[in-house]
């Protein structure tokens, strides 16, 4: 007699809460959190420097020499510095406790002076595993924050780097954010390519002769599908907030930029 078939599952989601009775914007710590790395981008029309394992003191050193600026930090460890992090940019308490307390839903909030933007970032699709990458952004700072190394920021990094003028560099802090909106928009798409050519695939084979294997497959294909598209919608709702807020600190020229995230999210979600 043949075995049942085993069905993997996915362990549930889970998000953190302060305890009860905590003022608000505490920072609740994740035992599995990666070790906090910075790394200072700093730039002007003409030059830019990168400071690889930046330290607060170069923060406090060139924050305010450089039209704009953007700090990464790499794990969420390190609560003292990104409380620390959160003074120096005048950072919205709240909004540092969404930070560290990840999962949360993809949003847009305005504070006064700065917005705060959380995606979510394909990590491993088949294990329906997504990092949360924050980014706060004011007149000429950007900050992100990330859970663990491994990012699809490299084609900005290079673009800041080139010796070719570009906007990159003299748009100001709205439009960088934007584009590493864009870079993680634009890194669902080959996954979501893979996995609709591969359903089509299986749907040809299938109709020459199926076999249980590969309806399955087909069945667990589609389940990532549907939670892919779980993200997607989200993500599109948060950033279309950036298209309809007047604020003092993004450039209405930029926000082509969130029509474009828009667009393509909505694109991404009907081929999913």
């Amino acid at each position: 007699m043949a075995k049942p078939e085993t069905i993997k599952r996915r362990a549930p989601a889970t998000t953190r809460r302060p305890p009860i009775g905590a003022s608000p914007g505490t920072l609740i710590a994740d035992p599995a959190a990666r070790r906090s790395e910075l790394r200072l981008t700093l730039m002007s029309p003409d030059k830019f420097e990168t400071i690889e394992n930046a330290s607060i003191d170069d923060l406090n050193t060139h924050c305010d020499n450089w039209p704009v600026i953007w700090l990464d930090c790499t794990g969420l460890a390190n609560f003292p510095l990104i409380e620390e992090i959160g003074r120096i940019f005048s950072l919205h308490p709240l909004a540092l406790e969404d930070v560290v307390n990840t999962g949360q839903r993809p949003k847009v909030d305005f504070f006064e002076d700065h917005a705060f933007v959380v995606v979510r970032m394909i990590d491993d699709v088949t294990a329906h595993r997504y990092e949360q990458i924050a980014i706060f952004f004011g007149r000429n700072f950007v900050v992100t924050f990330q859970e663990r190394e491994g990012d699809p920021f490299n084609p900005v990094r290079k673009r800041i780097e080139s010796s070719v003028p570009n906007r990159l560099r003299t748009r100001g802090a709205d439009y960088l954010a934007y584009a590493l909106i864009d870079a993680i928009v634009d890194s669902y798409f080959p996954p979501i390519e893979a996995a609709g050519e591969l359903i089509d695939s299986i749907e040809d084979q299938m109709l020459r002769a199926a076999d249980k294997h590969q309806m399955r497959q087909l069945h667990e294909l589609r389940r990532d599908a549907n939670v892919l598209k779980g993200v997607l919608w989200p993500m599109r709702d948060a950033l279309a907030t950036l298209i309809r807020n007047d604020v003092p600190y993004v450039n209405a020229r930029d926000q082509g930029f969130s029509e474009r995230h828009a667009r393509s999210l909505a694109s991404a979600h009907r081929t999913g």
